[in-house]
């Protein structure tokens, strides 16, 4: 038991400290090459931050635990959809940007529902990882044209973030890129390498952890995927989405969060289909419970962002306890 319980929590660490590397190498690699902050905060710290799930997802599959794998990303989209989003409401209400509700969130409710179709039939094989992969590389079409089309303010936000340029220079946005540094882009390389082989490492450890643990007390793959993994790699989401509300990054925040969480299903899952040869198998409680769970709190998303375009602190106070209650729920009832 205290074996299993140190390799999980090694591997835990292993990939906050994986994919802090990764993302903050893969976003100055891609500032250095002239590549708009925006794009870079859409889709490659939006990636980054979910490597982890990639990274337990293979792994997990390769194992045969693949309902781990699966409850994994319903559990990590649980926790971020309701949980990290919801605090970060209550530290501040979150205002809701019009980008956010014509592409983000409309992308978001339909990965959700897709994931869920695909599961009804209690596996998902890898014409289904085909299908989401081509989803992924769609939706990462749209991010990038319309980055092309921000307002100022958000253009201005991204390049804050990720350069270190200041809101309201006058030539952030217009600024033609400086010709890259060879000595940093091998140092930024390097970093972004690294960040993957740690998160790599970091994953078999917590999947082996897990799995142990799993064992130990005689509970599904499924209940650890859906909980303690869930939890410990939504951490890089949590850590983006609080630091951002902090510094008043609102568009970062809710952006990250929400392209993190589309990622997960079309780009994660999607990968993570193709390893089995035979599919993931799923049990009825993911296909059934934890999945729709998953697509509700999605859904539920959509009259909260439209009712004056604002998360109320009262409404971030209220998706918390509606996650506390359904982790509660699974501790309860799968135990």
């Amino acid at each position: 038991m205290l074996g299993s319980a140190a390799w999980f929590v090694a591997g835990l660490l292993a990939l906050a400290f994986g994919s802090e590397v990764m993302v903050r190498g893969g976003a100055q690699m891609a500032s250095r090459m002239g590549i708009s902050p925006i794009v870079v905060g859409m889709t490659v710290v939006s990636i980054g931050t979910s490597l982890p799930e990639l990274a337990v997802g293979v792994t997990a599959a390769t194992e045969g635990s693949g309902a781990l794998a699966v409850g994994n990303i319903a559990g990590t989209n649980t926790v971020n959809l309701l949980f990290i989003l919801g605090l970060s409401a209550l530290l501040r209400p979150l205002a809701i940007q019009r980008r956010t509700l014509r592409l983000d969130l409309p992308v978001m409710a339909v990965a959700a529902v897709l994931f869920w179709v695909l599961c009804i039939d209690g596996t998902l094989s890898r014409v289904d990882g085909v299908i989401l992969l081509c989803a992924a590389v769609a939706y990462t079409v749209v991010v990038v044209r319309s980055a092309r089309v921000e307002s100022r303010d958000v253009v201005d936000e991204y390049a804050y973030a990720y350069r270190g340029e200041p809101a309201g220079d006058d030539g952030a946005a217009e600024r033609e890129p400086d010709m890259p540094d060879t000595g940093s882009l091998v140092r930024y390389f390097a970093m972004t390498i690294v960040g993957i082989t740690v998160v790599v490492v970091g994953a078999d450890w917590l999947v082996e952890g897990a799995v142990g643990i799993a064992r130990e007390f005689g509970v599904s793959d499924a209940l650890i995927g859906l909980t303690i993994v869930a939890i410990g790699t939504s951490a890089p989401e949590l850590v983006t989405t609080i630091v951002s509300t902090v510094r008043g990054e609102r568009d970062i925040a809710i952006g990250n969060l929400l392209g993190s969480s589309v990622y997960n299903i079309v780009l994660i899952l999607g990968a993570t289909c193709l390893v089995p040869a035979d599919g993931l198998p799923l049990n009825s409680s993911l296909v059934w419970i934890d999945i729709p769970v998953m697509v509700v709190a999605t859904l539920l998303l959509i009259p909260v962002f439209f009712s004056g375009r604002r998360v109320h602190r009262a409404e971030g106070g209220a998706m918390v306890v509606a996650y506390l209650a359904y982790l509660t729920f699974l501790l309860f009832t799968q135990t």
